[in-house]
């Protein structure tokens, strides 16, 4: 683990982040649904809640892409920070000053994109207070890039005459995690564990450089596990262990590869197949989540992060749902954005 106050440090290579998880065009709903979802003890002092519920990268109408929020009504948690983070986190009656820590899974943009937004944001609202954004390797990196970005304003909110620069840095550190991470924040623990959502050869210059996390959150009187994305994965398994909620990303395969073919009907048969491997192996099916579930002797489940924003049809009818519980006989929900659990 790797701690950073603005490190002058560069991580080269950005680009190369791979975001094949959704390559397809997502279908267009009506506006989202906000009614509550209740599949595990809502009594305890935390609250969890899906600010976006969309896997990306492509947009949709009625889902931001990934962002949760964790709060006590005092202080507050972002784990992901998709596009639209900021606002539904506004949405929730949560403002900058309450947050204390920023969770990042892995540096896929869909994971990412509303970060700048966030940081911005603080600087616009005038926020200093401490906030730490813990994340994988290259973290540092990637947050010491975005304050850099917004100092050409020099710090200003609104840049109005008279008013007072602010360093945009203000408050702000970096904690970079990875497996085995332990961290102990504000009464409550924190494990990380490295998922398997990155397919390079264990081992390459690649797999050193990426890493994909899960998080569980041991909170006073229960915990959550926050799968991120991944695929079937004994580490997951392992973290999961009798958590009173898991909150797990789902894929459905043939949805997803079907939305392919019609958005690139020219996609070569070899890049297809390759990317329907990713699919399969770096993700979870409505049946994978059932059988993490039944193995970790799970209280609930959470069901976000839907790849495509799945089958209308199969929403509709609660087939994703039926498919968890072959494998897994407690609650089961489907999450949109601004439900709480």
């Amino acid at each position: 683990m790797r701690q950073s106050f603005r490190t002058q440090s560069a991580w080269r290579g950005l680009a190369p982040v791979l975001a094949l998880a959704c390559l397809a065009m997502p279908a267009v709903a009506s506006g989202p649904d906000r009614s509550p979802d209740v599949t595990a003890r809502t009594d305890e002092r935390f609250q969890w809640m899906t600010l976006g519920t969309m896997g990306g990268p492509m947009p949709a109408a009625d889902r931001h892409q990934p962002a949760n929020l964790l709060t006590d009504g005092q202080a507050a948690y972002l784990i992901d920070a998709g596009d639209g983070a900021a606002s539904e986190m506004a949405s929730t009656g949560v403002f900058f000053p309450m947050l204390r820590a920023v969770w990042i899974s892995h540096i896929h943009f869909d994971h990412i994109g509303g970060l700048f937004a966030l940081l911005g944001l603080r600087v616009q609202t005038r926020t200093t207070t401490p906030l730490i954004i813990y994340g994988p390797p290259g973290m540092t990196a990637i947050v010491d890039k975005l304050i850099d970005a917004e100092r050409p304003g020099a710090g200003l909110g609104f840049g109005v005459p008279g008013e007072v620069p602010i360093d945009p840095a203000a408050g702000i550190s970096v904690v970079e995690v990875d497996d085995g991470s332990l961290i102990r924040i504000d009464g409550f623990t924190v494990r990380v564990a490295r998922n398997c959502h990155y397919g390079f050869p264990p081992g390459s210059a690649m797999d050193e450089r990426f890493r994909s996390l899960s998080f569980r959150f041991d909170l006073p009187g229960r915990s959550i596990v926050y799968t991120g994305d991944t695929g079937p994965c004994p580490a997951v398994d392992t973290l999961a262990e009798g958590a009173d909620l898991l909150v797990s990303e789902m894929i459905d395969i043939d949805d997803t590869i079907a939305r392919v073919r019609r958005h690139s009907p020219d996609l070569p048969a070899a890049e297809l197949a390759r990317i329907e491997e990713h699919l399969r192996t770096q993700h979870l099916t409505p049946a994978d989540i059932g059988a993490l579930a039944a193995a970790a002797h799970v209280g609930a489940v959470a069901i976000t992060h839907i790849a495509s924003g799945g089958d209308p049809e199969a929403l509709a009818s609660g087939r994703y749902v039926r498919d968890v519980r072959e494998r897994y006989s407690g609650p089961v929900t489907i999450a949109r954005d601004g439900a709480r659990f």
